[in-house]
């Protein structure tokens, strides 16, 4: 009888506990996790707040890149759900055909050219005949590109070097390098450093500030559009809350990137996080196409109307527009 006892005892018992863990089991089987492509720089911090404001069953998972191409590329082929990454990256894809559909912008400025604190570089004209530092592909090629052009000046007349942003501090630290033209939160490290100055912040062009964009593909657009609001919302509730709260978004910098609070508060002014497709969203994103055709880093324009969607906007946002 005592074994027997024991096992009915047992039963009951194990009844009991999956009647308390069915529902986690259950929840976690339904819930939805959504992928987001991010780049490791600060202006690219906001997706890390999604999760703050994720509908009850969805779950965010943030996974980095280093380079804008490699964000869009994920993008592109549905690595990622949802990815942010330089209009430069977004522009490429899309004029060679590639689905990747921009549907909020993501930031502007984030962007500086920095020389060496004790170099006699005080203009983009005394960049001449040095080594700078460039990303191939990103936004930044085509701001320096046209800032050269207006001090008449071509890629030619320095030395261009190929290195990732993570890379640039670094290198100017070292001596590698004379200048670069970087992205947040480098110019911060360099400043914080002591090693750098800032030469430019270098949004003087047609496309002003513009920089990074929130961006899917069009099958996502096609197949799943609700998915798409319920992005939208949380960016926009995100974006609000990390322009509005600059100290949470200094400590999530600092989580995320692992930087000092120095660098990542002195980056910080020069990133405006945003959301809105506007009028001069527009008219800038269409200037950064044609610098691109101009400078034949594209062959074609892409078909903005397929491109750009702002139908996915808040009514509030496109009343004001």
């Amino acid at each position: 009888m005592q074994p027997v006892r024991r096992r009915i005892i047992g039963a009951i018992a194990a009844a009991a506990l999956s009647m308390f863990t069915l529902p986690a089991v259950v929840h976690a089987q339904t819930e939805k996790v959504i992928k987001v492509g991010t780049l490791k720089l600060i202006h690219a911090i906001t997706p890390y707040f999604y999760e703050q404001f994720a509908p009850p069953g969805y779950k965010i998972q943030v996974i980095p890149f280093e380079s804008p191409t490699d964000g869009k590329n994920a993008v592109v082929t549905g690595t990622v759900d949802f990815g942010t990454f330089g209009i430069a990256a977004a522009m490429l894809g899309a004029a060679a055909g590639e689905p990747v559909v921009v549907f909020a912008p993501q930031c502007n400025g984030g962007m500086a050219v920095v020389a060496g604190v004790n170099s006699d570089i005080k203009s983009v004209r005394d960049l001449k005949g040095r080594k700078v530092a460039i990303w191939p592909g990103s936004t930044q090629e085509v701001v320096i590109l046209e800032r050269l052009k207006a001090e008449g000046m071509t890629i030619k007349d320095i030395q261009s070097i190929r290195l990732p942003f993570s890379d640039m501090a670094p290198a100017l630290a070292r001596g590698d390098i004379d200048a670069y033209v970087g992205a947040e939160p480098g110019p911060g490290i360099s400043l914080a450093n002591g090693v750098g100055k800032i030469v430019e912040y270098p949004y003087s062009t047609p496309i002003g500030s513009l920089n990074m964009v929130w961006a899917t593909r069009q099958e996502m657009i096609d197949k799943n559009p609700e998915l798409v609001k319920v992005m939208m919302e949380m960016h926009r509730k995100a974006t609000d809350f990390a322009m509005a709260n600059r100290a949470e978004m200094v400590k999530m910098t600092m989580q995320k990137l692992g930087q000092q609070q120095k660098s990542i508060e002195l980056a910080a002014p020069n990133v405006q996080l945003t959301w809105k497709i506007d009028d001069e969203f527009i008219r800038r994103a269409k200037a950064y196409g044609q610098l691109m055709l101009e400078k034949k880093q594209i062959r074609e324009l892409p078909n903005f109307d397929k491109f750009i969607t702002a139908k996915f906007m808040p009514a509030a946002a496109v009343a004001q527009k």
